[in-house]
């Protein structure tokens, strides 16, 4: 019998009603394993009306109710965190490792979320005026939302609902249609750590329960992390209905090696940046650029690791990279590998005709790589979200400074090099919002904000750290005038001495 996964508000499963469903499939095998029911406006509309109602009193509960159902939530998710990860493989395909790190850098910001009174504290500055105050406080902003992508089905809601909740709001999230099992566990933890009915409600669904969120008047904040073609829809339309907008986009990172650089340190990152799980993470290095004569030497550093990768099913513990997320992404990955060659490309390794025995259904591909890549070439302009790593080479630092800022995504970059002198710059002329300095994938740890420049972000706030305690809140600024009680009328008397 096929699972189904249905809906989750107002604190408890809440069968589908609208009649339609997607196919959720174990890319392993490429079997459909789960239905999830599609929302319709109408069961958007009873997810909202859950938040709004729950906000009514979840939104004056104090600091210490709040943190202490986190602290709770903490807990659980940290004892089930291999149940989530199997979720996560079963319907995602990443290996069993990948999934666990994901359930563990999600838990850095339940651990921020844990210490949001610290965050939330206001400012005063006292006798600005005689006898005037002025304290500065930041308030929730209602009913916020999540709309979150497949390839972290844990991680990334987890970047959006511990602060919010924290901060006083309630939340509704639309996960990805190809793994939504993760997304109604997460829900299912919040309730068994005591967190009220409508708090944080789960609905399913495609570009109905997406548009139906933006529109909604109820809904005051959306967050959204995807593609730059949806991120910008996203903004335009949810900001054109007068809501708070966070939309991070997509990426092409690069990873710049200068010829000073630890030439294995900079294979072995750029083979893990590159392959791990599966190359299907927005900050996945895509783009190395090897920097004068070092190219040959660093390339074969490369091939020589990445044909060591062991690929296959998620669940099995010898797997170190395992297939794609659709047989339909599985093909278009393909398809920039195979016109790479024609697009002036010298392709080193071709992984698109990899199977695994017993598993030839699946949606499986290989390790590519690509060397001497044109900045014409569709697979370089692209982001692949595959096993795909392109090499292009240049003659100095500045050629190559340029051609990573030349390209309409900022999100994440690294530069490899022994010289602090040569690092200190890229970090200062780099169009990206987030370096590494020899780290190949620099994502912030969860006190800092994660966020990217150019077409990778859509919005004034990066996520999570201070900037997502500042997208959740509002700030308020009050003046205050009280009359000193000496100065009472006569007749009144507070024990306090005349003045005159």
């Amino acid at each position: 019998m096929t699972k189904i996964v249905n809906h989750w508000i107002g604190g408890k499963t809440v069968e589908g009603a609208s009649g339609t469903h997607g196919p959720v499939t174990d890319p392993a095998t490429g079997e459909v394993t789960t239905k999830v029911a599609f929302a319709s406006v109408d069961e958007v509309d009873a997810a909202v009306a859950a938040a709004k109602q729950a906000f009514a009193t979840w939104g004056q509960s104090s600091l210490a109710q709040r943190t202490s159902i986190l602290f709770r939530f903490r807990a659980l998710l940290d004892a089930h965190r291999d149940e989530i990860a199997e979720l996560i493989t079963a319907e995602h395909g990443k290996v069993h490792s990948d999934a666990l790190g994901e359930v563990a850098r999600g838990l850095e910001i339940v651990d921020l979320a844990c210490g949001i009174s610290v965050q939330l504290k206001g400012e005063l500055s006292t006798q600005v005026a005689s006898r005037v105050d002025v304290s500065s406080i930041r308030q929730p902003l209602g009913v916020v939302a999540g709309i979150t992508p497949f390839n972290f089905p844990a991680m990334v809601p987890m970047w959006m609902f511990p602060l919010a909740i924290a901060c006083g709001n309630t939340f509704v999230l639309k996960p990805s249609e190809k793994d939504p099992s993760a997304s109604v566990r997460l829900a299912e933890l919040l309730h068994e750590a005591g967190l009220p009915d409508g708090v944080f409600n789960v609905v399913h669904g495609d570009k109905v329960a997406v548009d139906r969120l933006l529109e909604h008047p109820d809904v005051k904040a959306v967050s959204f992390v995807g593609s730059t073609p949806i991120a910008r829809y996203i903004h335009t339309t949810a900001s054109a209905n007068g809501k708070r907008v966070q939309a991070l986009g997509g990426a092409k990172n690069h990873m710049l090696v200068l010829p000073d650089a630890d030439l294995d340190a900079a294979a072995d990152a750029a083979v893990s940046a590159a392959y791990g799980s599966a190359g299907e993470r927005c900050m996945a290095i895509s783009a190395v650029v090897a920097v004068g004569a070092i190219g040959d030497e660093l390339v074969q550093k490369i091939r020589e690791r990445a044909e060591k990768i062991k690929i296959g099913p998620g669940n099995d513990p010898t797997s170190e990279m395992g297939p794609l997320i659709t047989k339909v992404h599985r093909d278009k990955v393909a398809t920039y590998v195979e016109g790479a060659a024609a697009e002036g490309a010298e392709v080193v390794l071709d992984g698109t005709g990899y199977t695994v025995d017993g598993f030839e259904n699946g949606h499986w591909i290989g390790i590519s790589l690509l060397d001497k890549m044109p900045t014409s070439a569709k697979a370089y302009q692209d982001e692949i979200f595959g096993p795909v790593l392109c090499v292009l080479r240049t003659e100095t630092y500045e050629e190559a400074l340029d051609i990573v800022n030349a390209s309409p995504f900022g999100n994440g970059t690294a530069i490899f090099t022994r010289d602090g002198g040569a690092a200190r710059r890229f970090q200062l002329e780099v169009e990206a919002g987030m370096v590494g300095v020899n780290v190949p994938i620099p994502v912030p740890v969860g006190y800092h904000s994660f966020g990217g420049w150019k077409d990778s972000l859509f919005g004034d706030h990066h996520i999570y750290g201070n900037d997502g305690t500042h997208f959740y809140t509002r700030g308020k600024v009050v003046t205050t005038r009280w009359p000193d009680p000496a100065d009472a009328p006569a007749g009144v008397d507070l024990g306090f001495p005349r003045n005159h």
